[in-house]
């Protein structure tokens, strides 16, 4: 008997459907909690669940604040805010429907949600991600050295940079500019109302006053000064993939003026780690379906679907926007700079954008995308080996389109009127934000403050969007290497003249 294969994309396509499905079904009860606290020197978890009421004390007995049935996460959050030491001193009551007293106790460590095997499951996606991550650099360091090497003439290589920048630039700026235009349109902002509007920013105070600890800001000048590393091993410790490039390309581009007798052994042996990475690539990709399973399943058990309800039109105008540079910008780029198949395109990178979407991480994935370059596009090393790992740093398309619609949605809830000056303010601001951004999940939200701060709109608005944060990250990672790919083809294509 013939034994069916399946191709390893439809695998994965599967566990991202079998995953969604897995979470809706074990997903996290939002009418349940975890409480641990102390009782004779020993840890005790209690399960708490369809509570009327739950009521936090201080430590002299007077209401600190209470909740309803339906705020799980509002508890959850305002936990968080109390230090360590005033924790140890608190005390909760939790009522029961009929409003008595089904659960006391004095001095709360933790308060957290129920977790089901949905969740437990994720450290399976965590490891899938990890194996991914630690390929990276040195596919990266060992692609690029032989990529700078082949090019005998520093003035192509330096063309190469300038070519690849203009493109990311261009590219970035044509995302922004479509999601500015499809939220003014759509005006989303507009369409929440008022009691929408403050349970979210009740809900996700605190964990908005945590990324706006963490925002940070874009010296222009710094940011070129930085590409030059102090100590390029610290630079590959750290991941710190623009510095990673500047060492290899100048090491890369050294070999060309030694003698060949001497380089050709340095790079063969980095050829040779480049065809040892791809290899690696494939064996990490058999356990994808494993992955990507365990990542989605824990997303969908762990997001919940309560706030789409209330933020359909803003999450409606993202995808929107994204699908828009996904279906006219890089298909563009592809037929008129790459000359080649639109289709064949999208085909070529299928592997790639499924794993884009389960890690919602560009560095991440940024193995896979080589592989699907070099082997189904068929792109020179020494043009990927640049091209990508520069784009997977600096072009944020994605990102940037989000960060475009968030700052105008949070600013038609305020109702700001930010006009012509403004926007093209959160332009110039999204495309220098775009390439300070980290290529790893959730940190285009930090990076969203520094641009709520330039057009004067509350860096809290935030919190009305934080809560679906994580799934539109997701979908915004998929232009975010599907414009790295369709560049490369073009570079290729016109260096090949």
């Amino acid at each position: 008997m013939k034994k069916i294969k399946i191709a390893l994309h439809i695998q994965i396509l599967l566990a991202l459907i079998l995953g969604a499905i897995f979470g809706s079904i074990f997903s996290i009860d939002h009418n349940k909690l975890n409480i641990e606290y102390l009782k004779n020197n020993q840890e005790i978890e209690k399960e708490v669940s369809n509570w009327s009421k739950i009521i936090f004390y201080d430590e002299s007995g007077n209401v600190v604040s209470e909740f309803a049935h339906s705020d799980q996460l509002k508890i959850i959050a305002n936990f968080k805010k109390i230090n360590d030491a005033q924790k140890s001193k608190i005390k909760v009551d939790v009522l029961d429907k009929n409003s008595n007293l089904s659960f006391s106790t004095n001095g709360i460590y933790s308060i957290s949600k129920v977790n089901t095997i949905a969740v437990q499951i994720k450290p399976i996606g965590d490891i899938f991600i990890r194996l991914l991550s630690f390929l990276a650099i040195p596919m990266v360091l060992a692609s690029l050295i032989v990529g700078a090497a082949s090019i005998d003439d520093i003035k192509k290589l330096g063309r190469i940079g300038t070519k690849t920048f203009v493109f990311y630039l261009t590219t970035t700026a044509l995302a922004i500019t479509i999601g500015l235009t499809v939220a003014n349109v759509i005006q989303p902002g507009n369409l929440i109302n008022a009691q929408s509007k403050e349970r979210l920013l009740s809900t996700f105070q605190s964990e908005t006053a945590e990324k706006i600890s963490k925002n940070v800001d874009i010296d222009i000048v710094d940011f070129f000064v930085n590409i030059v590393p102090k100590n390029p091993f610290a630079a590959i410790a750290d991941g710190n993939m623009l510095q990673i490039v500047f060492f290899a390309v100048v090491f890369g581009m050294m070999l060309t003026f030694i003698s060949k007798e001497k380089s050709v052994h340095v790079i063969n042996f980095f050829d040779a780690m480049s065809d040892t990475m791809i290899k690696l690539v494939e064996y990490v990709m058999k356990i994808a379906p494993f992955g990507v399973f365990a990542l989605i399943s824990a997303t969908v058990a762990d997001f919940g679907f309560d706030i789409l309800s209330t933020l359909i039109w803003y999450m409606f105008a993202v995808i929107l926007g994204l699908f828009l540079q996904t279906i006219i910008v890089y298909p563009i780029i592809v037929k008129y700079f790459g000359k080649s198949n639109i289709i064949q395109f999208f085909k070529a990178m299928r592997e790639a954008i499924a794993i884009a979407f389960s890690t919602s991480s560009s560095a991440a994935t940024l193995p896979v995308t080589m592989k699907c370059v070099e082997q189904n596009l068929k792109i020179p090393k020494k043009i990927s080996g640049f091209v990508l790992p520069l784009g997977a740093t600096i072009n944020m398309d994605g990102t940037a389109l989000y960060q475009g619609v968030a700052t105008l949605f949070i600013a038609q809830v305020y109702g700001i009127d930010l006009g012509i000056t403004g926007q093209i303010t959160v332009v110039l601001t999204a495309v220098l934000a775009s390439i300070g951004t980290a290529p790893v999940p959730g940190v285009g939200i930090i990076m969203l403050v520094m641009i709520l701060q330039a057009v004067h709109v509350p860096a809290e608005g935030i919190a009305l969007i934080i809560g679906v944060d994580r799934i539109l990250d997701m979908l915004r990672t998929i232009p975010n290497i599907l414009g790295d790919a369709s560049i490369s083809m073009a570079i290729a294509k016109g260096e090949s003249k």
